[in-house]
C-alpha cells in the first residue's frame, strides 16, 4: 500500500536517518532521491554527500534530481519506495522562479505527490523558527518552503518532527490547525 511519509526538522536532527530507517522497513526497492548534486569546489559539502552515501545500503538505487522532481515522482513504479532528500534543496534549485511558475511548480509537484503509485518518504527542514532572514531571498525560501511543508502535511500519511534525534509523529499526537485562505 502506497503512503506519503513527511520528515520535518531543523538542521542536524536526525530527519535523515530517520528517513533512511523508516525506508529500510520498506518492502519492494528503495530508490534514494537526491535533490542535490555535488561540489567539488565546496569540500564540507562533499564531506557530508558521502556521510549520506555511506549510511545507506548498497541495494538502494540512487538518482540525481535537482528540479525534476514531479517528473520523477510520475515515473515511479508501484512497489518502490522513494526517500527524497531534500524539499529546501530543491526548493533552493528552483527558488529564482517568479512568484506565478512557482504556483505552477508547487501545484505540480503537490499533485504529483498525491498520485505518485510509490511510497514517498519526503525529508524537509523546517525554517523560520529563530531569526527572520535579512535578505528578500531568504525570507522568499522561508515562506515558500514553510507552506510547501504545511501543505504536503496536510495530504500525507504520517509527519513526523524529528528533534534533538527523537521523531514525534504529529498526525498521532498533534491536531490539525485549520486551512487557510493563504495556502
Amino acid at each position: 500500500m502506497r503512503q506519503l511519509i513527511l520528515v520535518t526538522g531543523p538542521a542536524r536532527s536526525g530527519k535523515s536517518e530517520w528517513a533512511e530507517a523508516l525506508a529500510k522497513e520498506m518492502e519492494g526497492p528503495v530508490v534514494y532521491v537526491a535533490t542535490s548534486s555535488g561540489n567539488d569546489q565546496d569540500a564540507e559539502w562533499q564531506r557530508r554527500l558521502r556521510s549520506h552515501q555511506i549510511r545507506r545500503p548498497q541495494t538502494w538505487k540512487t538518482l540525481e534530481i535537482p528540479i525534476a522532481l514531479p517528473t520523477a515522482l510520475d515515473q515511479a513504479t508501484l512497489g518502490t519506495c522513494l526517500l527524497i532528500d531534500s524539499l529546501g534543496t530543491w526548493l533552493a534549485n528552483v527558488l529564482e522562479q517568479e512568484n506565478e511558475h512557482w504556483q505552477q511548480t508547487s501545484e505540480a509537484l503537490i499533485y504529483s505527490l498525491n498520485h505518485s503509485p510509490a511510497t514517498v518518504i519526503l525529508v524537509a527542514e523546517e525554517t523560520g523558527w529563530g531569526v527572520i532572514p535579512a535578505y528578500p531571498s531568504g525570507r522568499l525560501f522561508r515562506d515558500r518552503l514553510g507552506t510547501l511543508v504545511r501543505q504536503i502535511g496536510n495530504i500525507a500519511d504520517a509527519v513526523y518532527l524529528v528533534g534533538a534525534g527523537y521523531a514525534l509523529n504529529l498526525k498521532v499526537l498533534g491536531t490539525p490547525v485549520p486551512a487557510s485562505d493563504a495556502l
